[in-house]
């Protein structure tokens, strides 16, 4: 079945740098487009960064441009999100996402915690 594995969450402080990884398994991997959400506390749930299927093409929301960056290894199944000057507001549980296609159905990880304090 489909499976979204987030790992390399944690605590860091201010002004550090902590690397995403979610590991996908379950379905042809280079077939989709893949997305990074994250949701703090008391807040909606929010795009963080998008790459296409083959890791050409990537959008971020224009908030974070400059500080996050995301990336793709097709051949490991596995997508990446570098987050570096790392803020407070950063603070949030950050979520792999298999976009849809065609008739297929999105799918989500299950979310891996980032916290950033002193």
């Amino acid at each position: 079945q489909v499976q979204l594995v987030e790992s390399g969450g944690g605590l860091v402080q201010p002004g550090g740098s902590l690397r995403l990884s979610c590991a996908a398994s379950g379905f042809t991997f280079n077939f989709y487009a893949m997305s990074w959400y994250r949701q703090a506390p008391g807040k909606e749930r929010e795009l963080v960064a998008r790459i296409s299927a083959g890791g050409s093409r990537t959008n971020y929301t224009d908030s974070l441009k400059g500080r996050f960056t995301i990336s793709r290894d097709n051949g490991k199944n596995t997508v990446y999100l570098q987050m570096n000057s790392l803020t407070p507001e950063d603070t949030a549980v950050y979520y792999c996402h298999r976009d849809r296609l065609g008739t297929i159905s999105d799918y989500w990880g299950q979310g891996t915690q980032v916290t950033v304090s002193s």
